[in-house]
């Protein structure tokens, strides 16, 4: 028996992901393991984890994995890492680490991309970044540091992304991937390399960034303090990998031009393969480089997509399931009888950079019971990912084939029509539901040559299982709906910014 090993270091939790890597049946889900991550807010929009809860977590899911299925380490090929993207992890010369990571989440850092954004320039930002500077990027989060924190600042010495941490702690080698690296606002996309411009403009050590790798290069090999940690034999390589995101088109075979992928997480993404490093000019898609090498990706990313759904079940019906909360739903008309749901609960990024947005409910009325705002909220993440389609389509970046969705939200047959009829196109979900951790087993695969190369790795293992189409009288209805919606950031933007100020 030989194996695979997807790892992923997300927000919520640390999972293990065992595929097999037989010739018979490669890419066959064998077993996965998981730990939860605790999570920290020491401040209004702040949010931070420490380092050595994801070690010994994920130390944990390998052992777990490897004993509930009978593998042993030694019949592991190789391990793939991915994991939440843009965190800040600082270390020591002795490779300590220095402070809890800043994650993608954190809101704090919005006077250090105003001053990013003045100092370079947003069209040279979206020129040489393809993105503009973000609060949940990385770089702002550094200056952070600086200005704030300067004691710790003086003694870094490495700058490394979450699962980046983790290859750290299993090989004993500072390493990145491309996909990673695109999300810290210092990597250029068209050489995909570190941006020797936006590192001298933000005067960041261009030593403290660690080597750049494609996502199926191997990147190191797990050391024997590791080996004795996790139960995996010493020597096994460990290929680059890829942000979350990028290992979870992977996962789903969106890896070409045409084949997108719709993540309904906790957040919300559209992610869109292209063949070249293009960039949205107005800044208002992030573009990155894909996990697959030799190209490129558009993103557009709600923070509250999934995320808002549990938000008002957890608020507004405690302790109701949500097959239970979603049933009265289905049997409300389109629009929720004039009732809206703005979705921007943590702010947005998507197609509004902006952490002062706030969510609302609009149009309420005696009429209005919990099935209407149960579907409004349904509706209102719908609507917010249409936004980010609708900017891809305007690249120009041409015909859409299919769009693939997973994620928690993805399970529901509800939400997966409306999203079908808001968006006016046909949706698929595919047989493999493990994401990012799939993508980074399938990355490992490619690296150690079970596959010639990426496509080729997704059309062996992923096929469509559900197919859904837009219903006519649904997406004319939603059409009517959809200006109203867009309508309504613009309305209430001051509003949000003069509460956002009062409770500062």
């Amino acid at each position: 028996m030989s194996y695979l090993v997807g790892i992923d270091i997300s927000t919520t939790g640390n999972k293990a992901l065992l595929v097999s890597a037989n010739p018979s049946d490669a890419g066959r889900v064998v077993g996965v393991a998981a730990t939860e991550n605790p999570i920290s807010t020491p401040r209004p929009l702040w949010s931070e984890q420490d380092p050595a809860d994801w070690w010994t977590g994920i130390q944990a899911a390998i052992r777990q994995v490897l004993s509930g299925t009978g593998a042993r380490g030694e019949e592991v090929l190789a391990v793939g890492l991915t994991g939440q993207m843009h965190g800040l992890v600082l270390l020591d010369r002795e490779g300590e680490v220095l402070r809890p990571s800043i994650l993608w989440n954190d809101q704090r850092t919005g006077p250090q991309c105003a001053w990013i954004t003045e100092k370079v320039g947003l069209e040279n930002l979206l020129a040489w970044t393809g993105s503009p500077a973000l609060t949940g990027f990385t770089a702002p989060k550094v200056l952070w540091v600086r200005e704030h924190e300067p004691d710790i600042y003086a003694r870094v010495a490495q700058i490394l992304l979450p699962k980046d941490y983790i290859r750290y702690k299993l090989t004993g080698v500072y390493a990145t991937d491309m996909a990673g690296a695109s999300g810290m606002t210092l990597l250029n996309l068209e050489k995909r390399t570190w941006s020797t411009e936006m590192l001298a403009a933000l005067d960041i050590p261009a030593e403290w960034l660690p080597p750049t790798h494609e996502g199926p290069e191997v990147t190191g090999t797990i050391s024997a303090e590791a080996a004795r940690a996790t139960g995996l034999k010493a020597g096994t390589p460990v290929v680059g990998g890829g942000g979350d995101q990028a290992a979870g088109a992977v996962g789903v075979g969106a890896v070409r031009p045409g084949v997108v992928g719709l993540v309904l997480g906790t957040s919300g993404v559209v992610f869109a393969p292209t063949p070249a490093p293009l960039f949205d000019p107005q800044g208002r898609l992030q573009a990155h480089c894909h996990a697959v090498p030799g190209r490129w990706h558009f993103m557009g990313v709600m923070l509250s997509a999934a995320g808002s759904l549990r938000w008002y079940r957890d608020t507004v019906a405690p302790g109701v399931s949500y097959d239970d909360l979603l049933a009265p739903a289905a049997e409300v008309p389109v629009g929720s009888e004039g009732l809206l749901f703005l979705p921007y609960l943590t702010g947005e990024r998507a197609p509004y950079p902006d952490p002062n947005a706030k969510g609302a409910f609009i149009g309420l009325t005696v009429r209005h019971g919990l099935p209407h705002m149960t579907r409004a909220v349904l509706e209102g993440v719908a609507f917010g990912l249409r936004d980010s389609m609708e900017l891809i389509q305007a690249t120009g970046l041409g015909g859409l084939e299919q769009v693939r969705i997973s994620g928690g939200g993805a399970r529901s047959a509800l939400w997966r029509q409306i999203l079908a009829d808001v968006l006016d196109c046909e949706l698929v979900t595919v047989n493999t539901t493990e994401g990012a951790s799939y993508g980074a087993a399938l990355l490992a695969g490619v690296g150690v040559g079970i596959w010639p190369d990426v496509d080729t790795a997704c059309e062996a293992t992923i096929q469509v299982v559900v197919r859904v189409t837009p219903e006519p009288a649904q997406v004319a209805g939603y059409r009517a709906f959809y200006p109203l919606y867009r309508g309504l950031y613009s309305t209430l933007k001051p509003t949000f910014d003069e509460l956002t100020a009062l409770v500062s």
